[in-house]
């Protein structure tokens, strides 16, 4: 997928270059990612974090209603994700922690 097909990914990118735009795009969100041309619903607030050496965000799902056991099954089988590892590398939360 290039960066026309995945405009988030470009915004990352760039603020993985640049701190002024990272510094940026942490607070105002909305703003930053409209002027990168990415459309934001209207009523929909953005929130972005970064991890750190000692810091590693986990992002729970938004769900709206009861889930069955069935359902809740499905969504943790989705996987999990994470920024800092890939499939060259240990997972870094595994190795730091331990705890997955």
């Amino acid at each position: 997928m290039n960066e026309k097909q995945n405009p988030m990914g470009k915004v990352i990118a760039k603020a993985l270059k640049d701190e002024a735009f990272k510094a940026k795009l942490i607070g105002d969100p909305a703003a930053v990612l409209k002027a990168e041309g990415v459309e934001i619903p209207a009523g929909l607030t953005l929130k972005v974090v970064a991890d750190t050496e000692s810091v590693r965000h986990i992002v729970l799902p938004a769900l709206s209603g009861k889930l069955s056991d069935e359902e809740i099954s499905q969504v943790s089988a989705a996987g999990w994700a994470c920024a800092q590892c890939d499939s060259k590398t240990k997972c870094l939360i595994r190795q730091d922690t331990g705890i997955l």
